[in-house]
């Protein structure tokens, strides 16, 4: 005599019995109050309709909590925005071209709150090639700066041009922005200058953060010390 192995039904055919069986609740309602599983929220025992309830609160809450990081992130940038166009503003404003470089730096110190702001610029037209801010350049650090495309964020892992900085053991993170005629990300374009930013707070130049504003400001800061060339 024959026998016939059946497989045993499993937890995914039930599964998809009932994802492609839409109707089956509506015709066992019952079952729907009758069922009972266990609630994460401790260790009683709620309804099918009930857990049901809670997946959606908890879904709610967490698209909630979207929408406020959402918010806060779009408050935030609007006042990174407003404080980049009074710094464009009060560049524009600079007639003396020799002024530029500390009001680069005071704009950053001032309406963005970075500790400490150090400038230097290499190539300037005869008229400020002595200026203070062409001081203590070295070529490796000129070759550094053209290398940057983009604003590099991260760790003091003893940079040369941080010596630059007025107390350079205070700062536990740095933003180096290269300075170059047009976009920042220009390879073919070598930069005339490096601004440093540093920081006493390992976390407020980090790696993984975003550059888009600082390749912005970096690219301002460019467009107006550009005339010192």
């Amino acid at each position: 005599m024959n026998h016939t192995s059946v497989n045993p039904i499993t937890e995914d055919d039930i599964a998809q019995f009932l994802a492609n069986t839409p109707g089956f609740f509506e015709r066992h309602a019952e079952l729907l109050g009758s069922i009972t599983i266990t609630s994460p929220h401790g260790q009683r025992a709620v309804s099918l309709q009930e857990r049901q309830a809670e997946m959606l609160r908890e879904k709610i809450k967490g698209l909630e909590h979207r929408i406020m990081d959402m918010v806060r992130h779009g408050n935030e940038n609007a006042a990174i925005g407003d404080k980049v166009h009074q710094w464009s503003r009060a560049l524009l404003e600079v007639r003396d071209a020799a002024a530029l470089p500390r009001a680069v730096e005071q704009g950053m110190q001032q309406l963005f709150d970075v500790p400490q702001v150090a400038l230097r610029l290499w190539g300037l037209a005869p008229a400020h090639a002595d200026a203070p801010c062409t001081q203590g350049v070295s070529e490796d650090v000129r070759s550094f700066a053209s290398s940057l495309t983009m604003p590099f964020c991260g760790p003091n892992l003893g940079f040369e041009a941080t010596a630059w900085l007025a107390e350079p053991a205070q700062a536990q993170s740095l933003a180096l922005l290269p300075l170059r005629r047009g976009a920042i990300d220009s390879a073919d374009e070598p930069a005339f200058g490096l601004l440093v930013l540093g920081s006493p707070d390992v976390h407020r130049f980090e790696a993984t953060m975003g550059t888009e504003y600082l390749a912005r400001m970096a690219e301002l800061a460019s467009a107006a010390l550009s005339r010192m060339l």
